[in-house]
Formats: structure tokens, C-alpha cells, sequence
């Protein structure tokens, strides 16, 4: 018997409910036991590809690596033996990005956020932020943040969580690795100060 549009439209949910397992509640639910509230991700709105999953990856890089596949929207999370963790970002818009190795230089929590002067020029709507934002569910940076430094310098680049979780998989930020604040979370408890990172252009 044919199903209706209607009928079809009702059940879309459901069939998308379907795509979703208990592992992805788990680690996109409610988190309270940190200094700011994370609200549940609406998974049914995301791609299964954009959450959070142990693969297979085969890399050269060592366990403990950092791997950023800017085109496909990816980030890895080395772990050897052919596997990673693998993460759905945001990344730069054309441009604004980073190529190459780097590492981490220092890691923050709940970190504030000062735009750079070059942001400023590029959208001078940013000039109202040149003195600052707490560190807060106010923050473009979101609860965690990883900075990039090269050769003891910083490269004002980071990896970091967002307040806008619906831009996962898009390139719009300036420049950044934007993750949902889920998954910041779980890479800064993974990653240590001095880790590796490979950051891949098309």
C-alpha cells in the first residue's frame, strides 16, 4: 500500500531515530556537571557522519596526532593500529585557514575571546567585541579550546567548540576549527599540551 506524503513526512523522525544509537545519546545528552550547562545536541538534525565515532583511518601520523581533513569536514584523533576517533567540524572559510603541522601550544577551558585586528578589518561588526568576551556560554569559543602554535609562537588559530552547533560541516568561520561543545570536550581530555597537529587543505 503506498504511503502518503503526509504519512511519509510523520515518520521521517522515526526513520531518523533509526540512524541514531545509544552511544550517540550518550555523548550528545545533557551535560550538568560543568561551570556552564550544555543543553542535549539535537542529534536528528546532524548527519550520522558529523558525530562522534571510533573508525578505521590509516595514517603515517603517530597515536596521539591531531589529524584535520579540512575538505571532507573532518577531524581525527589518532589512536595507532589503523583507528581514530573521528569528529564532524567547522572549518574556515576560503582563505582564513591554516596548512600543515603545528601543535598544541596550551589547551583552556570555558576560554574568553578577543577578535584579532585582521578579524576586525574583515567584519568591522567585531569592532564592538575588540575589548573581549568572557568565557561563558557567550563565547565563540565555546567550552573548550585547543591554540596552535608553530615554532613557540602562536599562530591565532584554535580548535574549539561553538555556540552555533548547526554550523558543523560548513566552512564559514575565520579561519578556526569549530567542534559542537560534545566533542571539544572529549578531544581536550584526550589531547595533551605539545600534541601534533596536521592540518590538510585541498
Amino acid at each position: 500500500m503506498p504511503i502518503s506524503r503526509r504519512g511519509f513526512l510523520a515518520g521521517l523522525p522515526l526513520l531518523l531515530a533509526g540512524c541514531t544509537t545509544n552511544a550517540d545519546y550518550a555523548n550528545y545528552g545533557p551535560i550538568a556537571d560543568e561551570p556552564y550547562p550544555i543543553k542535549r545536541i539535537p542529534l536528528e538534525k546532524f548527519k550520522p557522519e558529523l558525530r562522534r565515532q571510533e573508525v578505521a583511518y590509516a595514517t603515517r601520523e603517530p597515536a596521539g596526532t591531531i589529524v584535520v581533513d579540512t575538505p571532507a569536514r573532518r577531524l581525527y584523533y589518532v589512536l595507532g593500529e589503523g583507528r581514530a576517533i573521528r569528529y564532524g567540524v567547522g572549518v574556515g572559510r576560503n582563505g582564513y585557514a591554516l596548512a600543515g603541522h603545528a601543535y598544541i601550544g596550551r589547551k583552556a577551558e570555558w576560554p574568553g575571546w578577543t577578535p584579532t585586528g585582521k578579524m576586525i578589518a574583515r567584519d568591522p561588526r567585531n569592532r564592538r567585541y575588540a575589548g573581549g568576551v568572557s568565557g561563558g556560554l557567550s563565547s565563540p569559543l565555546g567550552a573548550r579550546a585547543l591554540y596552535l602554535y608553530r615554532g613557540g609562537g602562536d599562530t591565532m588559530f584554535r580548535i574549539h567548540g561553538t555556540t552555533q552547533p548547526w554550523s558543523i560541516g560548513q566552512a564559514m568561520s575565520s579561519g578556526c576549527i569549530r567542534m559542537m561543545n560534545h566533542d571539544v570536550i572529549d578531544l581536550y581530555n584526550r589531547v595533551k599540551v605539545g600534541a601534533r597537529v596536521l592540518v590538510l587543505q585541498a
